[in-house]
């Protein structure tokens, strides 16, 4: 327990936040928009004084706060932090800030008179406070209940706030796609329902809880499920498995459950559609580490050859139609399936390698796609087209614009010296151990992640200047604020990536001790006994 309510504080914040946004004068935009960036600031250094002041070695969950809720039901207002969730914290509380100043303007198409800067902003802060406070819960229903809430504020993002365009048909696509995320993700999220009430049905009959009458509290419901005191038949934790790992597969998202993804991240901003790519589908491959993992360890065990087989078509089947796709900002969307392959690999490889680069790709990759996908945007906005046949010379009249970018795709196809390649390494390495033909198969989709991001990028940004883009001007100060960081994220991190390690590790052990897994021993070959010959003859040369 703590004195002072810390993750409390971090997610109340962004929520307040967005509240006083909306009561501002309508006149006010550019008040809101700062507003709201001071906010995300400050959310910022409140996550960063909580990583100094956590301790990686101390206990599994720290900053705890425990209150009662829904006493009758066994449900509380419990939160805590361990290593995972808090760089998931981190990575959120540094994007939404970037996210807000590249998304200055990208309220413009709705017309003046409405609040429409306080609503584009307001929203993006309820999104954070409900994303942070799914990663710091420890109580089922509550994480449930954030889980299904972010859904309504990303809606109206990807619906309301798309890219500019006169075109009806466009704004027609955009609505669609807002629906078929929700739909989606609503449908996962009924299903997972089922199995949140199923899990505290087995407590109640079990006695598990205070006063024996069933119990959400993640930590106890954990205990009793790797000590055997959950009396449920396999076949029914089997049944609360799958449906915990459907909600989680959907939001990934995981292959075949991904279709969604393309159209809801071309139909949105760009700012919008990596809030949702790399910190809103955070949350489903973060439930899995969590919840799958540790409630059903057996489950998982059971199912980790089937979802480890996903998983690996999905990371060559997104290399695939990203290599075909036309649309530029389509094709950094079907990168993202490939690389949410790679992380739910890991987690499901059970090995310490695999999860502690499945959770370190996380990071990387919401990095990454925000560098990619941000650059991207500020393109498209300049030339008014996704297409890359459009594009070509770029390289010459706006240099610094390439250079980001070729710098963002080389991490995306995961190269040496830049932060998803350790990452990357880690799951390939973690799940060979134990997974050989599936790591080598998942190994070709470095192949592929070089054939898309090279081909892309010499299509759009050298030869001779096409017309129409030589109009196209390079990054200007508020973008280069944008990118910068980023890029020296993607650097650092990946010639160092340590201190983020430091977190990763000591809860990635303790997750795999909990559940009871251990990694793989190496594999090695025995010695000639003494006395006799290396050679079936037994008689030395």
């Amino acid at each position: 327990m703590t004195d002072f309510p810390w993750l409390t504080t971090l997610w109340l914040a962004p929520a307040i936040g967005a509240v006083i946004v909306l009561v501002l004068p309508a006149a006010q935009r550019v008040l809101a928009r700062c507003l709201a960036l001071v906010v995300s600031v400050a959310v910022l250094v409140f996550a960063i004084v909580l990583a100094v002041r956590f301790e990686p070695g101390g206990a599994q969950y720290q900053f705890v706060e425990d209150h009662e809720w829904i006493p009758a039901f066994g449900a509380g207002y419990t939160v805590g932090v361990d290593g995972i969730a808090l760089v998931l914290v981190l990575l959120t509380t540094v994007l939404v800030p970037l996210l807000i100043l590249a998304g200055w303007h990208d309220d413009r198409e709705v017309g003046s008179g409405r609040r429409v800067s306080h609503t584009y902003v307001a929203l993006t802060l309820l999104v954070e406070a409900m994303v942070l406070i799914s990663f710091v819960s420890l109580d089922i229903l509550l994480f449930y209940v954030f889980f299904e809430a972010m859904l309504i504020p990303m809606y109206f993002l990807i619906g309301g706030f798309g890219p500019r365009s006169a075109n009806l048909e466009l704004r027609q696509q955009r609505s669609r796609a807002a629906v078929k995320f929700l739909l989606y993700n609503l449908f996962g999220g009924l299903i997972m329902l089922a199995a949140v009430i199923g899990l505290y049905v087995v407590t109640a009959r079990d006695g598990i809880g205070a006063g024996s009458a069933g119990t959400f509290d993640f930590r106890t419901v954990v205990t009793a499920a790797n000590s055997g005191q959950l009396g449920a038949a396999p076949a029914v934790l089997n049944a609360l498995f799958l449906g915990f790992m459907f909600a989680f597969a959907v939001k990934a998202p995981l292959w075949p459950l991904h279709t969604w993804l393309p159209d809801a991240a071309v139909a949105a901003t760009p700012s919008s559609a990596v809030l949702m790519m790399a910190v809103v589908d955070k949350v489903g491959t973060f439930g899995m580490l969590r919840y799958c993992l540790m409630l059903f360890p057996d489950a998982s065990s059971t199912y980790a050859p089937l979802v480890i087989t996903l998983a690996v078509i999905g990371i060559i089947y997104g290399a695939l139609l990203a290599i075909g796709q036309t649309d530029v900002m389509r094709l950094i969307a079907y990168t993202s399936i490939s690389h949410f392959g790679f992380i739910i690999l890991g987690i499901f490889a059970m090995t310490s390698q695999g999860q502690t680069g499945a959770t370190l790709y996380m990071v990387n990759h919401g990095i990454s796609t925000a560098a990619l996908f941000l650059i991207a945007g500020f393109l498209v906005s300049r030339r008014g087209t996704r297409l890359i046949a459009d594009f070509g010379g770029v390289q010459k009249v706006a240099p610094i614009l390439a250079g980001t970018f070729f710098i963002s795709g080389l991490a995306t196809l995961s190269l040496p010296g830049l932060a998803p390649f350790v990452s990357e390494f880690l799951v390939l390495v973690g799940t060979f151990s134990r997974y050989q033909f599936a790591a080598v198969i998942a190994t070709g989709a470095l192949v592929l992640a070089a054939l898309y991001v090279l081909w892309m990028y010499q299509r759009m940004m050298t030869g001779p200047v096409k017309d129409g883009n030589e109009r196209i001007y390079d990054l200007v100060p508020r973008e280069l604020a944008v990118v910068v960081p980023l890029i020296a994220a993607l650097l650092f991190l990946g010639v160092y990536p340590k201190p983020i390690l430091d977190f990763i590790n000591p809860a990635v052990s303790q997750t795999l001790t909990t559940i009871g897994k251990h990694d793989p021993a190496p594999a090695v070959p025995a010695l000639p006994e003494a006395g006799k010959a290396d050679h079936p003859g037994g008689v030395h040369k």
